[in-house]
């Protein structure tokens, strides 16, 4: 019987050949898809936030992870088609910020993950069953609005004793205030304060609310956060050292433009903790398996130069309270 030997050298290059080929080939990779739904219009820091919380986790932009963003720029009618727009590329999870934005992914979708961040309350807006156990496809972090507007109006209290007329700037346009003016209401009534809401949508409508806040002789505001309202945080600032009107706010930038305090979540952390969602999720982790959290991190901030314009004292005790005093 006759065995044909193939020659060694044949084998071995074969053997070469594969090898080389194996180890110079990049291994193939499957770029993750993360739809992001903003209610604003860019640019915005949040995003820049977001995308370092994602670096942090290993998650980075054009190697293994591609970012698909869609704004609203205020126009909250949008939401639903952008939301929609998202689920058909289709995104691998849907990051939302506010109530008006995780609804509309909620509707557009009850299989691709969704992470919420800066929601109202998600409970009582529908958007989970309960914290401990979301149900369905949509997990993430949740603001208690009760909490935060109580310890707004005690804050300003403080600062204006015997304050009995409270100012409320919103935008009515913006539905994530629903929720808001109804517990601001509640909150005063339980304190003893009239509240005395005005509305604006653009600056001719702003300088009205404040002419409404004068001649009902409001004696403090509080202004009620919303992606519009922000873009005005200097001109409100303004009107109201004009108007002699304490003001407290939901976020810090318009303090640090002139605006009297500001007590409520610290956005950075709450960005980065939805981050820490979206890894989980990635790494094949279920949002109904997840439970759903409050901020834990606040930041109370009190500008002392503002003060001064509106001729007012902090009381020490509120100075030794602050995270940070602007001087």
């Amino acid at each position: 019987m006759r065995c044909t030997t193939i020659p060694f050298i044949v084998i071995l290059g074969v053997v070469l050949l594969w090898i080389s080929h194996t180890t110079s080939a990049p291994p193939s990779k499957k770029l993750v898809r993360i739809g992001v739904l903003f209610p604003h219009a860019p640019p915005d820091s949040t995003a820049d936030v977001f995308e370092q919380a994602l670096q942090q986790l290993g998650w980075m932009r054009g190697q293994n992870t591609f970012l698909e963003y869609r704004w609203a720029a205020e126009q909250y009618e949008r939401l639903p088609q952008l939301a929609t727009e998202l689920v058909q590329l289709p995104v691998d999870v849907l990051v939302t910020m506010s109530t008006p934005a995780a609804q509309a992914a909620k509707q557009a979708t009850t299989t691709i993950p969704i992470v919420m961040m800066f929601v109202s309350d998600a409970v009582d807006e529908g958007l989970v069953v309960s914290l401990a156990r979301p149900g369905g496809n949509l997990t993430g972090v949740s603001s208690a609005y009760d909490d935060l507007i109580g310890k707004r109006l005690e804050l300003l209290k403080e600062v204006v004793p015997g304050l009995s007329h409270v100012g409320v700037l919103y935008n009515p346009r913006f539905p994530g205030t629903v929720l808001a003016v109804r517990e601001t209401q509640a909150m005063a009534q339980a304190l003893g304060m009239t509240l005395h809401l005005v509305g604006a949508h653009n600056y001719r409508e702003l300088t009205h609310a404040f002419t409404a806040l004068q001649q009902v002789r409001a004696e403090a505001l509080m202004v009620l956060a919303d992606p519009l309202l922000l873009r005005f945080e200097e001109a409100i600032a303004r009107l109201a050292i004009e108007r002699r009107l304490p003001t407290i706010f939901e976020e810090r930038s318009p303090v640090e433009r002139g605006g009297l305090m500001v007590y409520g979540v610290n956005w950075v952390e709450v960005i980065r903790h939805a981050a820490t969602y979206v890894n989980k999720i990635l790494k094949g982790a279920k949002p109904t398996d997840l439970p759903v959290e409050r901020p834990m991190k606040f930041e109370f901030v009190v500008n002392l130069k503002t003060a001064q314009a509106l001729g007012i004292t902090i009381p020490p005790t509120l100075l030794f309270l602050a995270d940070e005093v602007i001087r």
